[in-house]
């Protein structure tokens, strides 16, 4: 899912700009950062179809040095089956996970996310992945840079609940995964969780 050339552009246009106004006090400078910004804006706005209006605006609430976002996800296994979650969203299944949240290690969110999204207390055991969205074999248009951590997770308890943002909770056999909501999980992350729970001692994977 090779991403167009016109996002990876916009995306780093956006990057030297945020960090410009971040850390240039000269006025004519900055009136430049501003230029930059609103090209990326206007190439991520023909490119995508959405409102200048709107990405100007989101772009311009980002503020400090441009960096990318963490995504973590949990994999949790029982009788061989992995823990999934059905999206509300989309309607499609993915991994518990979400963005990374402050004031809480990798290791909290995920724990976190699974309570939240599955109803199942867990503990994360190792960290079996760390990847780059752009690389990963995911739908190729997303405005911002991200780093997705994977964790093998042990359920310690709970039950299947759905929430706010899942609609069910189910275990699933390797070779019979349902449809994936392939923006937060792809099939071969899948398969790659259920190596490192078969060899714990796989070092970790990262790009």
């Amino acid at each position: 899912m090779d991403e167009p050339q016109w996002l990876r552009i916009a995306r780093e246009l956006r990057a030297i700009a945020q960090t410009g106004l971040a850390f240039n006090a000269d006025p004519f400078d900055r009136q430049r950062y501003r230029q930059v910004q609103e090209l990326a804006a206007s190439m991520l706005a023909q490119g995508s179809d959405e409102h200048y209006a709107a990405i100007i605006d989101i772009l311009r609430q980002e503020w400090g040095y441009a960096t990318p976002k963490v995504d973590v996800r949990g994999a949790a296994f029982v009788d061989g089956r992995v823990l999934l979650v059905r999206e509300i969203s989309d309607g499609k299944w993915t991994l518990p996970g979400g963005w990374a949240d402050v004031n809480q290690s990798a290791a909290e969110c995920v724990v976190r996310e699974i309570a939240e999204e599955s109803g199942f207390a867990a503990r994360t055991l190792k960290l079996a992945a760390v990847h780059d969205y752009q690389r990963s074999n995911h739908p190729a248009r997303h405005l911002d840079s991200i780093y997705k951590m994977f964790f093998i997770c042990e359920i310690t308890g709970g039950a299947a609940r759905a929430s706010n943002e899942t609609s069910e909770v189910a275990f699933f056999a390797r070779d019979a995964l349902p449809p994936l909501s392939l923006g937060r999980t792809t099939a071969a992350q899948i398969d790659r969780m259920f190596q490192h729970a078969e060899d714990p001692q796989l070092p970790t994977d990262f790009d």
